[in-house]
């Protein structure tokens, strides 16, 4: 199935306590519906000390964030993903520019 959202796409936030922030997508989980984009929902993680990390504590990371709360920059500019067929691709586009992403 094709994701409107990728990997390394820059994308805005548009609900949630973090709105209008924008960032680099870092892994996206399809089953779930979810975005971890960097720099955006960071959660606070208590850490045990181990070999890679001798003192352990308290570490900020980037937490999931449901892919409906965020939309593709495209040139910038916030837009919707829309399919189309291009030389017999299935390719994504803008749907504010009409425009081939990728």
């Amino acid at each position: 199935m094709a994701q409107k959202i990728k990997r390394n796409d820059m994308v805005k936030v548009i609900a949630g306590k973090d709105i209008d922030k924008e960032g680099k997508v870092l892994s996206v989980d399809a089953k779930n519906h979810k975005v971890v984009v960097e720099g955006i929902n960071m959660a606070t993680k208590h850490t045990k000390p181990s070999m890679q990390n001798q003192a352990g504590g308290i570490v900020q990371e980037e937490a999931a964030i449901d892919v409906s709360n965020v939309m593709l920059l495209h040139n910038g500019q916030p837009t919707r993903v829309g399919f189309k067929f291009v030389d017999g691709k299935k390719v994504r586009f803008a749907k504010s520019t009409g425009e081939v992403i990728d």
